[in-house]
């Protein structure tokens, strides 16, 4: 399955969630990301059926082998260029 960019900031969400509180739930994605529910719903069954995540019988989600991967992929990515950004003089927050 072909990830788009919205897809991949789930996936990267959800592993930074993790990582900070161990467990997470579609409620905990969307005040992360400033998004509605609905809209998690969606990414999350497509992430499911993609093979990136599973969600278990408590609702917190769980991300694959895969979906950790890719998670890891985009998240070093994001640090790096954030890195870059910030020692070229760009605010923090901005970058």
């Amino acid at each position: 399955m072909k990830l788009h960019a919205s897809g991949e900031d789930y996936l990267e969400s959800i592993l930074i969630l993790q990582k900070k509180f161990g467990m997470v739930r579609s409620v905990d994605v969307a005040r992360h990301m400033g998004v509605s529910k609905p809209s998690v719903c969606v990414a999350v069954n497509t992430l499911k059926d993609g093979g990136f995540l599973t969600m278990d019988e408590n609702h917190f989600l769980h991300l694959t082998d895969i979906g950790r991967k890719v998670a890891e992929t985009i998240y070093e990515r994001h640090c790096f260029f954030t890195e870059q950004l910030i020692a070229a003089g760009v605010d923090p927050e901005t970058a």
